[in-house]
C-alpha cells in the first residue's frame, strides 16, 4: 500500500488504489508526472479563463491551471479527495466542489472544461461529452485526455488489466467519440522525451537483461522513477498509434 508522505498539517493523506494517480508517492512519480505534463500544457493555455477541472482527484492539477486561470473549480465525487484537495490547495481564485461529472455545471458556465483520465471510466462517454459541450460559454474548449490502448494493454488484448477502466480507445476511436459531440478537435498524443526516451532505446540495447542479472533492478528504479520530471514527457501531433496518452482538444 502506497499512501502520500509529507502532507501539510491538517491535510489527510491520500491512498494510492489504482483509480487515480497522486504527487508525494515516489513510486508512483511516472504516472504522476505524465499527467501533469498536460495540465501543465492546458495550463499555459488557459490564461484569464474560468476552468471547471472535472474529477480532479487530488487537485494538483486544478492549482497548475489556477496558476494563469482567472478562476479554477475542481470538482470531484470522491469525498476523501474533496477534503483533501480542499485542504491541502489554497488559493484565492481556486475552489473545489464535490458533485458528479455528469451533472455539474450550468450552460455556458465556464470558458474551459478540463477532463482528463477519466472517460476510460464511464459507462455513457458519449453523455458526459455532450454535457462537457453544454456547459462551455461561447467560443469555449473542452480538453478531454484517456490512455492508448495500444501502448497500455498487452499486445492484442481490448483493455489493460486496470480494473477502473471499462474502455481503452485508439486514436481513431477516441478521436470520433469527441467528434459526436464536438465538430471541431485536434488529437495530440504524450510522449516520452528526454531521460524516458534515453531509457526506451536502453531498452531497445538489452538493458532488461542487464540490470537483472546484475542485480540492480530495484536500487536503479529506486533512484530513477523518483527523478523524473515532466519535461521527460512531450506533447506532440504525429504518430498517434505509439502515443501513450491521447489529449483531444474539442471545439463546438
Amino acid at each position: 500500500m502506497h499512501v502520500q508522505s509529507s502532507q501539510p498539517l491538517g491535510v489527510p493523506p491520500l491512498e494510492l488504489t489504482g483509480e487515480r494517480t497522486l504527487p508525494d508517492v515516489p513510486a508512483e512519480n511516472y504516472w504522476f508526472r505524465r499527467h501533469l505534463v498536460v495540465y501543465e500544457w492546458i495550463g499555459a493555455r488557459v490564461a484569464g479563463l474560468r476552468v471547471i477541472d472535472l474529477a480532479c482527484g487530488e487537485g494538483y492539477g486544478s492549482e497548475v491551471l489556477s496558476r494563469s486561470a482567472a478562476s479554477v473549480v475542481g470538482v470531484d465525487a470522491n469525498p476523501e479527495a474533496y477534503e483533501h484537495a480542499r485542504r491541502r490547495y489554497v488559493r484565492q481564485n481556486l475552489s473545489f466542489e464535490r458533485a458528479l461529472v455528469e451533472t455539474y455545471g450550468e450552460q455556458s458556465c465556464c470558458d474551459a472544461v478540463v477532463f482528463l483520465q477519466t472517460i476510460e471510466h464511464l459507462a455513457d462517454p458519449a453523455a458526459v461529452l455532450a454535457h462537457l459541450r453544454a456547459i462551455l460559454a461561447p467560443g469555449g474548449v473542452a480538453y478531454v485526455t484517456t490512455p492508448n490502448v495500444l501502448t497500455l494493454a498487452p499486445p492484442g488484448a481490448p483493455k489493460s488489466d486496470n480494473p477502473w477502466h471499462l474502455r481503452e480507445y485508439r486514436a481513431a476511436e477516441f478521436e470520433q467519440l469527441c467528434r459526436a459531440a464536438f465538430p471541431h478537435v485536434e488529437l495530440l498524443g504524450v510522449f516520452h522525451a528526454r531521460k524516458l526516451r534515453a531509457h526506451e532505446l536502453a531498452l531497445r540495447l538489452g538493458w532488461d537483461r542487464v540490470h537483472q542479472r546484475l542485480g540492480l533492478t530495484a536500487p536503479f528504479y529506486d533512484r530513477f522513477t523518483p527523478a523524473l520530471a515532466s519535461s521527460d514527457f512531450a506533447l506532440r501531433p504525429a504518430r498517434l498509434d505509439e502515443a501513450l496518452d491521447f489529449l483531444a482538444v474539442c471545439r463546438p
